[in-house]
């Protein structure tokens, strides 16, 4: 595993606001540590179906799809970026799909429901999310889709050290002029490359 950073962006529109979010975070995060993005909209792959296969072989049995290139990817970054817009009060269902699809990574040991971990806890694992809406601060959609990234990662073993949520956005790229705001991605993304140098 290298002190590197993997950055799974969920928006379905190329050269959007996330994809704006995404790059300045990367940049802010190159002086410290390598990198490598994954836009999600590139690839094709299946949502889980909960065929509960991966239990056996610890890896998706059930699809040889687009995943099957992204989790090496996964494996080797110390790091992770989460980046969506928000649809729906909620992720995209990119990113939906691709936290379900995480779920090779559990061990369960015994009947179910029961004990379970996680082969990626105690590894030093960091992460960082951004998030951004059309909504203004206080309305529906923001904190709901930060926790649906938040608590699956948490759950795998990563210890989330920045988010950011980013509001008031929505036309094609147009974050790109705030200036505050993209040096507050830039700034994330050099605390999620401080905090892998640190550990």
């Amino acid at each position: 595993m290298d002190a590197r950073i993997l950055a799974v962006g969920a928006s379905p529109r190329a050269s959007g606001n996330t994809d704006k979010l995404i790059a300045a975070a990367i940049k802010g995060a190159a002086v410290l540590c390598g990198s490598d993005t994954v836009h999600l909209r590139d690839y094709t792959f299946s949502p889980c179906v909960g065929c509960e296969a991966c239990r056996k072989t610890g890896a998706c049995a059930k699809f040889h799809d687009g995943m099957t290139l992204i989790y090496p990817k996964l494996d080797q970054a110390q790091g992770l970026l989460l980046a969506s817009p928000v649809h729906n009060y909620n992720v995209t269902a990119w990113m939906k799909a691709f936290i379900d699809r995480l779920y090779p990574y559990y061990i369960f040991t015994g009947e179910r429901p029961g004990d379970w971990s996680s082969r990626l806890a105690g590894q030093g694992r960091k992460a960082a999310l951004l998030a951004v809406s059309e909504q203004r601060p206080g309305e529906a959609g923001m904190d709901r889709t930060l926790e649906a990234m938040r608590l699956p990662l948490t759950a795998l073993g990563y210890e989330v050290v920045a988010e950011l949520p980013v509001y008031g956005v929505f036309q094609r790229g147009r974050v790109a002029r705030d200036a505050e705001v993209m040096a507050k991605a830039k700034a994330l993304g050099r605390k999620l490359a401080q905090s892998l140098s640190a550990s």
